[in-house]
């Protein structure tokens, strides 16, 4: 069955740069560790994505739209991957600037200035250069992808939303036509207005929170 515009997929990949053939990006531990891109913080798996949801590159989610579940190489070039890099992202900062905030600028550091990741440049005299293009803009990059299936279960599929939204894993309950998801603490009221919307448009089921703090446990002492 080909798929189609908000249906869930089951992926696997492993992105390399098109020219060099080095693997920038995986859901494989075994070629993470190939390329010795591995990283314990990361969790190598297939993900589940949303398709027309924007929840992996642009040109990645418009190649599977129509697709049937299987193996495929897709060659993006720099302005359906990342982008093509911008003049106008590379910006000149006084270095006085760093220094108010104890920070010693040298070429190759990673900074996060209000919200914007930029990496330094160059360090002359009292200016800084930081570059605030994604660290593989205007690079062209070729996909190894392998749809696995479409996924109907509308527990993962609400599992899949709370991670790529939210960033977390919560308890999920479907009962029919609703689900209910349990948080530690409750969500601002603007964040469960808008979680809910996207999750009934995406699922179809009517979405209800409930706040269930962790239990403590107490110590036992030993006699």
């Amino acid at each position: 069955m080909p798929i189609k515009k908000h249906d869930f997929v089951e992926i696997e990949y492993t992105g390399r740069l098109k020219e060099e053939k080095l693997v920038f990006d995986t859901t494989d531990e075994k070629t993470a560790k190939e390329a010795q891109i591995f990283s314990e913080n990361s969790d190598y798996k297939p993900i589940i994505i949303c398709i027309g949801e924007h929840h992996i590159l642009k040109g990645i989610d418009e190649f599977l739209e129509g697709k049937e579940p299987g193996k495929y190489n897709l060659e993006l070039p720099a302005e359906n991957a990342f982008g093509k890099k911008s003049a106008e992202l590379v910006k000149m900062v006084p270095t006085s600037k760093f220094a108010e905030q104890n920070i010693r600028p040298v070429p190759g550091l990673r900074l996060n200035i209000d919200n914007y990741v930029g990496v330094v440049k160059t360090v002359s005299g009292g200016r800084t250069v930081v570059d605030f293009n994604h660290p593989l803009a205007g690079r062209d990059v070729v996909y190894e992808l392998k749809i696995i299936k479409i996924v109907t279960d509308k527990k993962v599929q609400v599992d899949s939303l709370l991670r790529v939204l939210l960033g977390v894993k919560a308890p999920v309950v479907v009962d029919e036509k609703k689900v209910t998801i349990s948080f530690p603490a409750e969500l601002p009221e603007k964040l469960r207005t808008e979680l809910a919307k996207k999750i009934t448009e995406l699922t179809g089921l009517e979405v209800f929170f409930v706040v269930k703090k962790e239990e403590k446990k107490e110590a036992v002492k030993e006699k």
